[in-house]
């Protein structure tokens, strides 16, 4: 029953990972637009997430525990561990099926996260160079926050 438990629980692993997925690409969309209203929310929720996935770190450790235990091998402290000594074809085809689809979130959840930083960075770039060129004229920028030459506006939003 352990194993069966260990596949539903990263099952729900995955669907959290989509989901923080998505609020990245919901934070990023918000970034590379401009609508700042949104952010401090859209930050919040991927907060959540984060915490939902530490939250099941502990159970899955457990879980991984359990089904080594069951299987008669020493403590597997990974899935790919585990993978390895899987009694079954069956069992290493559903565990290895769920090794490649957490990876292959992951490596998007990281794409997506540097993504969101360089948006973040050039935000804040733009910021201070606004700030430290008050009464200077400092040019206008584009969307993707880098500097457009030879233009002399500059709108500075004071409301918060």
């Amino acid at each position: 029953m352990s194993a069966t438990d260990l596949s539903m629980h990263l099952l729900r692993q995955r669907e959290v990972l989509e989901l923080m997925l998505f609020k990245l690409e919901e934070l990023e969309l918000l970034l590379s637009t401009g609508r700042t209203r949104w952010i401090q929310r859209a930050t919040v929720e991927v907060e959540r997430v984060a915490q939902a996935l530490t939250a099941g770190t502990i159970e899955r450790d457990t879980l991984f525990v359990d089904v080594a235990a069951e299987w008669g091998v020493p403590e597997a402290t990974s899935l790919r561990e585990l993978i390895d000594v899987a009694p079954t074809d069956a069992w290493r085809e559903v565990l290895g099926s769920h090794h490649e689809a957490l990876s292959d979130l992951a490596a998007e959840i990281a794409e997506k996260k540097g993504s969101v930083d360089q948006h973040l960075r050039s935000a804040l770039r733009v910021t201070q160079e606004t700030i430290a060129g008050l009464g200077e004229p400092t040019g206008e920028y584009a969307a993707s926050g880098s500097r457009v030459a030879g233009a002399g506006s500059r709108l500075l939003d004071v409301q918060v």
